[in-house]
């Protein structure tokens, strides 16, 4: 066929959360493993030769609270760092990307030229505007020296009329 239609869809791969959550019970199933109830007895080797039952407790109890305090950090840690919603957001983002053509952007390392095309643009904008603010601020300052040479000429002239009544009383 053409590739479309074969069989049915393969199942969705698992999450990031998921996978992280996989890793986290591995790491704890070898953690326990590591700390098996033969090193135990052999690190209380006078308490187990006494009493292997209450070693085997003891160890039983100990492997139990680790576990529990272990899961609760882990589950703290995902709580505060808001780690479900991130790894959903990742797996969304990867999700995306997977049907583009050109490679995703990536820094190149030197700060300046990755920062250029995104400020380029807006610096031009802004250029523009600036442009367009003197402009109008170079108009109204036009109209404020005609205003003013106005005064100017008007004062020449009333004190000009007032030296010639002057003239004119005496």
């Amino acid at each position: 066929g053409d590739g479309g239609d074969e069989g049915p869809a393969a199942p969705a791969a698992p999450g990031r959360a998921q996978i992280f959550d996989t890793v986290m019970d591995t790491f704890l199933e070898e953690l326990v493993a590591a700390g098996s109830y033969q090193k135990f007895a052999s690190s209380y080797r006078s308490l187990y030769k006494q009493q292997p039952g209450v070693t085997r407790g003891v160890y039983d109890q100990f492997i139990s609270a680790l576990q529990t305090y272990i899961k609760k950090d882990i589950q703290e840690l995902k709580s505060e760092g808001n780690l479900e919603m991130l790894f959903n957001s990742l797996d969304k983002i990867v999700e995306e990307a997977k049907g583009r053509e050109e490679p995703a952007w990536r820094p190149s390392g030197i700060p300046e030229e990755d920062t250029r095309s995104v400020l380029v643009p807006y610096l031009l904008k802004h250029r523009g505007h600036l442009r367009k603010v003197l402009k109008e601020k170079e108009e109204e300052n036009k109209k404020a020296a005609e205003s003013v040479l106005a005064g100017r000429a008007r004062i020449v002239e009333l004190q000009q009329l007032i030296q010639a009544r002057k003239e004119a009383w005496q």
